[in-house]
């Protein structure tokens, strides 16, 4: 699945503010609530103090009951958040203002209470007595050999904190706190894609251009994976092009050379045997420059055409026309030749065809350029056939040889620009014939296919 790289960003950056979010809620619960722990703990970190002096519970160290029931009694009247403990020297629980069977622990340690009555900075938790795990705020102060420990919100208070937690304040500063997250978001998204945007452009624009050049695109990975598979893809196919144009030069080099040295060779046997040779002789040699001058002339043609083809500067003349008429015309250009060579020109299709779209000039070069090279390579008492059938909502043309075939090696190369195979060598041609008629059809939406076996014949094929 292709993911561009504006959204592995904004995938990114999701994944960041969700963290963010989920780090701020907790460290906003976290530091309001040591926050009120602290201004809790500071605001009463005399209650001890002040209830020991007020309500003085042990004399000379024996426990007044009576008087402690009393203080208990009022204290939760007042405020019934707050559990009074009173502990002996060594942290033992003596009693307490808490219902029987809520007190789990019997000692409370003792390190918090000697860190609060030392000054400290607050808040400092001490052991809850109502669990065996949970450290709460509290106040204390020396009772003779013990200590008053008071524990500044109990069970109540716990419930409270988590109303308060809940509370529309809290809420409040959450859904500004997750508001200015989403905005941060929403603008680091917009300055994402407008950063991104000549990325995504560039990589549409490098695809395309590989898509007209028929290069493979890869359709996995952001735009700078594309990016650089497409570079990749161009930078090889432009190796390719530099080594088609050597072998181009190479090769029209060689068929230029043949007929300009054998046409100047005969000029010069002219010049230099001036008045020597017999008008039959003279004739002779002027023919046989002649046809190297066709032959050198054609080739030129041809290049030139397939030049434009390349360069899709032909313009194309579309227009309804009858194939079967076409072909008609065509095979009888071509019956003399075939006559000629010893090789039988026909055609087989059903009249009643519908009309096909085109430019019929351009048409008429493919069917001659294939009915040609199926005469040159099929030996005398072959035949070549030119068929025409309907085939899925278009029409089929197939031009068939009994000739000597091609290797299945060679079919991959056949449509290449001046490929020649062994066979081929000593029947002429420039081997632009099929290179052009290709370039035609993919002109007008067509693929030419070829089938072939060794010395059983050869199918050119296509659907118009």
């Amino acid at each position: 699945m292709r993911k561009s790289l504006y959204a592995k960003l904004a995938l990114a950056l999701l994944g960041i503010f969700l963290v963010a979010a989920v780090m701020n809620v907790a460290l906003t619960i976290h530091t309001s609530r040591l926050y009120d722990e602290e201004a809790t703990q500071k605001l009463n970190r005399g209650l001890a103090a002040t209830i020991a002096r007020e309500r003085p519970v042990i004399h000379h160290g024996t426990i007044d009951w009576k008087v402690l029931d009393n203080v208990f009694d009022a204290l939760m009247a007042v405020n019934p958040s707050i559990e009074i403990y009173l502990l002996d020297a060594n942290g033992r629980i003596m009693a307490f203002s808490a219902p029987p069977g809520k007190v789990k622990r019997k000692t409370v340690s003792l390190a918090p209470v000697q860190a609060f009555l030392a000054g400290q900075r607050l808040p400092i938790r001490g052991d809850d007595p109502r669990d065996l795990e949970r450290r709460k705020i509290f106040s204390v102060a020396r009772v003779d050999d013990g200590y008053l420990y008071v524990i500044l919100g109990g069970e109540q208070h716990e419930s409270a904190m988590s109303h308060i937690r809940a509370s529309w304040i809290l809420q409040q500063s959450m859904i500004l706190a997750v508001a200015a997250l989403l905005f941060a978001l929403v603008a680091g998204l917009v300055l994402f894609g407008a950063m991104t945007r000549r990325l995504r452009n560039l990589a549409r624009a490098v695809e395309s251009n590989a898509e007209v050049m028929k290069l493979p695109v890869n359709g996995s990975g952001d735009e700078v994976d594309r990016l650089a598979h497409a570079f990749e893809r161009q930078v090889q196919m432009l190796k390719e092009v530099d080594l088609h144009r050597r072998e181009l030069i190479a090769n029209v080099s060689h068929d230029l050379r043949t007929p300009l040295a054998s046409l100047q060779g005969y000029i010069e046997t002219l010049l230099l045997k001036e008045g020597q040779l017999s008008a039959d002789e003279q004739r002779r040699f002027l023919e046989i420059a002649n046809k190297h001058s066709e032959r050198l002339g054609k080739l030129i043609d041809e290049l030139f055409e397939l030049a434009k083809l390349d360069a899709k500067v032909t313009p194309l003349h579309v227009e309804a026309f009858s194939m079967a008429e076409l072909v008609q015309d065509v095979v009888q250009k071509f019956q003399l030749r075939g006559e000629q060579a010893g090789v039988k020109v026909g055609a087989k299709f059903d009249p009643a065809l519908p009309l096909v779209m085109g430019d019929i000039a351009l048409m008429e070069r493919v069917l001659e350029n294939l009915i040609e090279n199926a005469i040159r390579y099929t030996p005398a008492g072959g035949n070549v056939t030119v068929s025409l059938m309907p085939q899925d909502g278009k029409l089929a043309v197939r031009v068939s040889d009994t000739g000597v075939g091609i290797a299945e090696e060679s079919l991959p190369f056949i449509f290449d620009r001046f490929w020649r195979g062994e066979e081929s060598t000593p029947r002429g041609g420039a081997g632009l014939g099929l290179a052009i008629a290709k370039r035609i059809l993919e002109l007008h939406g067509a693929v030419l296919v070829a089938q072939s076996q060794k010395n059983a014949g050869t199918t050119f094929s296509f659907a118009v």
